[in-house]
């Protein structure tokens, strides 16, 4: 954006705010600062250009004039190492900048170890480094700087607004929380009262001005409309209970009497109401924990109070590590401990309430999602076997108990539900009920090749079964490939466990036809691989049933002739019989018996 400085009346406004709000538009004059942090009423002009004319000094650029528009200077010195932040509070519509330099000499201030520029367009309340005190991801704001014990920093504070209504400066980072007295090393404000003081209302508050060789002490108090006289204060100290600008006259012997200002600024101490319980499920959810801050802040502003949900009291006491508003509760109990802190000043907080997370157990359903059943026991019981007497179920036929006996197939649902604290807490499963037929061997189809016979087992229905051939490991096709000549057995299992059914076939070997035209080639037919077969005996037939012919054992095989007369080109058929494990002669099933005869 384009920024315009306001910077007419220099010298007016700049003494102006030297002596009532403890500003100071020049780097050489810049506020020291110590523990307590100052509230400030506004800035208004730069007094001399400490840029030299410079146009921009890191991210801070030159407006229509000089950097600087209406700018207040300060600074301090370190008095322990750590991690240092610092929040700028202003209000949201106006526009306010920052540079901290690392430097004990404003003539020589070199390039900023941290600074801001932007317009706050996205209309934040803060502006500085480390994390915005309202939990909001600011972009305004850089990372924690880390400090050592003795350096010595300026903190310029720049406003482009046309009016401006003032800002505070807040200090964070772990460095105050290990050392919240020295942090700052104090031997840098020699002002007589000292540095501006942001205390909490209520808190117990004494201005010094006790001096050797004083005749006599003036006090005075502007809440806003210039310095009033306080008659009835004439002591070396006073013990102030309202928001004001304080000054004090210490009249000495030699006629140049001590003036002294300081800014005491009282926060409103916020109270936290009281907190009600909740009951919620401990399945995962999320818990909104941002509709509790209502309830803790009752009729005070949010605006000037902000609330956070800890979950130690030590957590809350010292501000850190604040649960998300999105919190997953993970146990059956858990205090939550509430810190509700002036946004204005964030060392006025109470942590006098509390709440309970009741966390409710989401129910947990384990059965079988799939249930099969046996034709010969039409009957299944489905469901939740450990049943819990504080749940509630309900099934999807209306039953009401955690398992339930069928008879017809179906997707059955049960649902449990634990209510506590008039939350529901709920589960549903379903479960798939089949009901399953033993197999049945419908047929076996042979596939003779030279070098590979495959066997396709039929069934009648399509089921969860698994195929076996004779000792061989079970699959789950029913095709098997490259069988030996010989006596086998198939065998299709249900996987339910609702039977099996088996088949003996034999695999032997033939021509599909042969030519006995006496050439010496494939005169005769024979089938092959009887010799694995025991007491084999093969009959030919023709298309009427006719016996032509009768094989036993492996002989030479049939010159397609009956009663020595040459049968004509045509098909015929053949049966194998033989002799099976158990003594009995049965007839080869599934042969694919057809030949033919050419000529």
């Amino acid at each position: 954006m384009t920024r315009f400085s306001v910077a007419f009346l220099i010298t007016f406004f700049f003494g102006i705010y030297i002596g009532v709000a403890q500003v100071s538009a020049d780097c050489a004059n810049a506020i020291p600062i110590c523990n307590n942090t100052p509230i400030n009423e506004g800035t208004d002009g730069y007094g001399v250009d400490d840029f030299n004319g410079a146009s921009i000094s890191g991210c801070i650029k030159q407006g229509s004039g000089t950097i600087e528009s209406n700018s207040a200077w300060y600074r301090f010195k370190t008095g322990e190492s750590g991690e240092l932040g610092i929040n700028i509070g202003f209000d949201v519509s106006e526009d306010w900048d920052f540079a901290l330099y690392k430097t004990d000499d404003c003539n020589n201030l070199g390039e900023p170890v941290r600074c801001n520029y932007f317009d706050n367009s996205d209309n934040n309340t803060y502006t500085g480094f480390g994390e915005d005190p309202t939990g909001v991801d600011n972009f305004q704001y850089d990372d924690y700087l880390q400090v050592e014990s003795g350096e010595e920093y300026y903190l310029f504070i720049n406003n482009y607004s046309n009016n401006n209504s003032g800002f505070s400066i807040q200090f964070s980072g772990n460095i105050f929380v290990e050392f919240p007295y020295t942090a700052l090393d104090c031997s840098i404000i020699n002002n007589l009262l000292g540095a501006p003081m942001a205390v909490c209302e209520g808190e117990a508050v004494e201005l010094n001005a006790a001096t050797t060789d004083a005749i006599g002490y003036e006090w005075y108090m502007d809440t806003g409309s210039g310095y009033q006289r306080l008659l009835s204060e004439n002591g070396p100290t006073i013990q102030p209970t309202v928001s004001a600008l304080y000054r004090v006259v210490v009249m000495v012997p030699s006629g140049f009497n001590i003036v002294s200002d300081v800014q005491v600024a009282f926060s409103k101490m916020p109270v936290t109401e009281a907190v009600s319980d909740e009951w919620v499920c401990l399945d995962d959810s999320v818990f909104d924990l941002s509709i509790k801050k209502k309830e803790a802040l009752g009729s005070q502003n949010a605006d000037d109070f902000r609330v956070t949900f800890h979950k130690t009291m030590s957590d809350a006491i010292n501000g850190i590590d604040p649960l998300p508003d999105n919190y997953v509760p993970n146990t059956a109990l858990q205090t939550i401990y509430i810190r509700t802190a002036s946004v204005e000043n964030t060392n006025c907080f109470d942590v006098s309430d509390s709440f309970t997370i009741h966390g409710i157990e989401t129910p947990q359903l384990d059965f079988s999602a799939e249930i099969y059943i046996c034709e010969d026991a039409p009957f299944a019981t489905i469901g939740q076997e450990n049943s819990n007497s504080a749940y509630e179920y309900m099934w999807s036929t209306g039953d009401t108990s955690s398992q339930i006996t069928v008879d017809q197939e179906g997707v059955y649902s049960l649902m449990a539900i634990n209510t506590q604290g008039g939350v529901s807490c709920m589960t549903e499963r379903s479960v798939t009920v089949v009901f399953s037929k033993p197999p049945v061997i419908l047929d076996i189809e042979t596939q003779y090749m030279d070098d590979d016979n495959t066997v396709i087992i039929l069934t009648e229905e399509n089921g969860h079964y698994e195929y076996q051939l004779d000792d061989g490991m079970p699959q789950g096709q029913p095709v098997f490939y490259n069988l030996l000549p010989g006596v086998h057995t198939v065998s299709v299992a249900d996987l339910n466990g609702c039977g099996i059914d088996m088949e003996e076939l034999v695999i032997v070997g033939f021509s599909k036809f042969f030519t006995p035209n006496g050439d010496g080639a494939n005169d005769t037919w024979k089938v092959e691989g009887l010799s694995v077969i025991e007491n084999p005996v093969v009959t030919i037939y023709d298309r009427y049933g006719k016996l032509l012919y009768q094989m036993r054992g492996d002989g030479p095989g049939w010159d397609g002739t009956f009663n020595g007369v040459p049968m004509p080109s045509t098909d015929y058929w053949f049966k194998l019989s033989y002799t099976d494990a158990s003594g009995l002669t049965k007839i080869a099933k599934h042969i694919n018996s057809h030949f033919s005869i050419k000529r």
